[in-house]
């Protein structure tokens, strides 16, 4: 997807963290495709969901480099942040799955809470450095910190109260109002974006759309939790990537956008639009149509019944609209599955086969 044209009066000098997961890996990807002279610095640790490989092709690029360390780790910041002279800031790094939250939500405090508490100190410290050349702490969050919507409740909106209801969407809405007060005590750059469920090329295959991709493949069980009639908002990848570039461009210090893709879908209607298309584009599959391998498993604690994005904002103030249809981003995403097994089969490991056999007893794998 082709960058639109932003004119910058100097190269940025970038760090992302969080650059080796699932939306930070793509972003880098389109900036490094889009900026080719900017400097951009990936932060990342390189847990469970986070992949080298997904960065691999940006090695040999003398204006990109990988540091593999953790964001609540003051001094690698001060350094880094100092030594490459950054401006700008992207921070994607979280922990970012409901369902690991649940079973142990230590990490998610400590990442989205104390690590974004650690990047922002660190670049209030850095600011008087950089000042004269137009920061910004871009925040990447969540819709989930709005908590839920009934059927026939109009969609998030910057103003919807935050009422979160995981340990991870408030780790997230913690992080929130933490990039919020940073702007509005110290005067730094920070912009928060809530965006809602992204999906497409190198995510992680615990989540929903990759699973399901995934287990068709292979010719599983398709976990659904409770009824599957829980709603969520659609946004392509690189449509997203595209929003935060135009929110980097021209987006306004202490403000929040929504980013949505204006695509609300049933789970259970999704994964029958997966299922279609895996059996269109497949021509191995184990079991055909992948339809009977639809399984309803308990649903989970808290699960949120619907989201919805209202990006009238973004779109108003800053001219971003979403251009893939719901249709077109999965079968794209399917694509990409049934072409990159390299990429995906060496997760399955049998960490992450124990971790879904808690989730899901032996309904998966």
């Amino acid at each position: 997807m082709v960058s639109e044209s932003f004119p910058d009066p100097h190269p940025r000098r970038l760090l992302i963290t969080g650059g080796a997961g699932f939306i930070g890996s793509n972003f880098t990807q389109y900036w490094c495709e889009n900026y080719q002279s900017d400097r951009v610095v990936v932060l990342d640790a390189l847990t469970y969901a986070g992949n080298p490989q997904n960065l691999a092709n940006l090695k040999a690029r003398d204006n990109f480099h990988f540091v593999r360390g953790n964001i609540c780790d003051r001094p690698l910041v001060d350094e880094l942040l100092k030594t490459e002279a950054i401006e700008t800031i992207v921070h994607f790094a979280a922990e970012s799955h409901v369902d690991r939250s649940i079973l142990a939500p230590d990490a998610f405090i400590q990442t989205n809470l104390v690590g974004t508490f650690t990047l922002l100190e660190a670049f209030r410290r850095h600011f008087p450095r950089i000042a004269e050349n137009n920061p910004l702490f871009l925040h990447v969050s969540t819709d989930e910190v709005y908590g839920s919507l009934n059927p026939d409740d109009p969609p998030f909106t910057e103003m919807t109260p935050y009422a979160p209801n995981s340990p991870y969407s408030a780790s997230k809405a913690g992080s929130d109002h933490l990039a919020r007060s940073y702007f509005h005590t110290y005067q730094i750059p920070t912009v928060i974006t809530n965006c809602s469920n992204n999906y497409g090329s190198y995510h992680f295959p615990e989540k929903l759309i990759p699973l399901m991709c995934i287990n068709i493949l292979l010719g599983k069980p398709l976990p659904v939790y409770g009824d599957g009639q829980n709603v969520r908002d659609w946004l392509y990848v690189l449509d997203h990537c595209r929003a935060l570039e135009t929110v980097i461009h021209r987006g306004k210090p202490g403000e929040m956008y929504n980013i949505g893709g204006n695509h609300e879908v049933k789970n259970i209607d999704l994964v029958k639009m997966l299922c279609a298309i895996v059996d269109e584009l497949a021509s191995d599959l184990p079991v055909r149509p992948s339809e009977q391998l639809i399984t309803f498993v308990k649903d989970r604690p808290g699960h949120d019944r619907r989201y919805a994005i209202d990006a009238t904002k973004i779109k108003t103030e800053l001219g971003w609209t979403p251009s893939v249809t719901v249709e077109e981003g999965l079968r794209k995403t399917v694509r990409w599955y049934l072409d990159n097994r390299h990429w995906w089969q060496p997760l399955l490991s049998e960490e992450y086969q124990t971790y879904y056999q808690k989730l899901y007893g032996n309904s998966v794998l």
